[in-house]
């Protein structure tokens, strides 16, 4: 999943042609505003798992399913997007790798960022019925409960000497309210440009990441709340070359349903923080 995980909209529109392209905007967004040239509709709501198990993967039924009926075949080479930042279509690739698909890619920017510069079409292209075939991944960055409760006491005995640094990727206000201890906030919108709708620069988001204690010599333990928001700052981190990172897909919705510890407080720039026990 790694090598050239982020692509510009210039290198996907050059290579158009040998890649297939997935969508996962609402239906209707594809529909009634375009998409680009050769993409299949994907919705995010239709890869992600019943009411009551929120932000886990759909299974291996309902994926392949959703595969075989947009063509798309286990070797393929995917690029996928959303229209917000990248965040929906990076929950999309982590679940395909997770169900053991290997060259994956991340639209860098998003519709909006494509759409200034580059061809949109509204005709869906109808391609075959595959016969796609779930395999195991090479590797997989899956953590459950039990194992961030390790890291909890790794990092509050290893200090500021931890190798581990647990990260919570939502907003400020959230974190405040509740984390899990010793955890830092990044919220992942902060590893997004403004302007062009894609990644800050590469010098840029080492330099914000640093300032956070969250370094590539250390394990990263990634959580949110539903798994959609660290799906978009793991593909960042991997997309940096970082290589031991934990992804955390129960998130905080599990870790409260199982009455993990947690703790309240603030966060400055530098990733310190004030923290009370609640």
């Amino acid at each position: 999943m790694y090598e050239n995980l982020v692509v510009s909209a210039d290198w996907l529109a050059d290579n158009l042609d040998d890649v297939r392209v997935v969508d996962v905007r609402d239906a209707w967004e594809f529909d009634g505003i375009g998409h680009v040239p050769g993409a299949v509709s994907i919705p995010f709501d239709s890869f992600r798992s019943d009411v009551g198990d929120e932000g886990m993967l759909p299974g291996t039924d309902v994926w392949t399913d959703l595969m075989d009926e947009a063509g798309i075949d286990a070797d393929d080479t995917l690029v996928a997007y959303d229209d917000t930042h990248g965040v929906f279509a990076a929950r999309f690739l982590v679940t395909a790798e997770l169900y053991g698909h290997r060259d994956l890619h991340l639209l860098n920017g998003d519709f909006s960022a494509w759409s200034r510069e580059h061809e949109v079409e509204r005709d869906a292209v109808d391609y075959p019925e595959s016969d796609y075939e779930v395999r195991d991944p090479e590797s997989s960055p899956l953590v459950g409960y039990d194992y961030v409760l390790d890291a909890v006491e790794r990092v509050e005995t290893g200090g500021e000497d931890a190798e581990t640094v647990i990260v919570d990727t939502r907003e400020a206000w959230e974190y405040e309210e509740s984390h899990v201890p010793g955890a830092v906030q990044l919220d992942w919108m902060g590893l997004v440009d403004d302007g062009s709708r894609g990644l800050k620069s590469d010098e840029k988001l080492e330099e914000l990441l640093a300032e956070r204690g969250i370094t590539p010599e250390k394990e990263v333990v990634l959580y949110c709340n539903t798994a959609r928001r660290i799906s978009h700052t793991y593909v960042v981190l991997r997309h940096l070359g970082y290589e031991n990172v934990a992804f955390y897909e129960g998130s905080l919705t599990e870790w409260d349903e199982r009455g993990g510890p947690v703790k309240t407080g603030e966060t400055g720039e530098t990733g310190e923080t004030n923290e009370s026990e609640e």
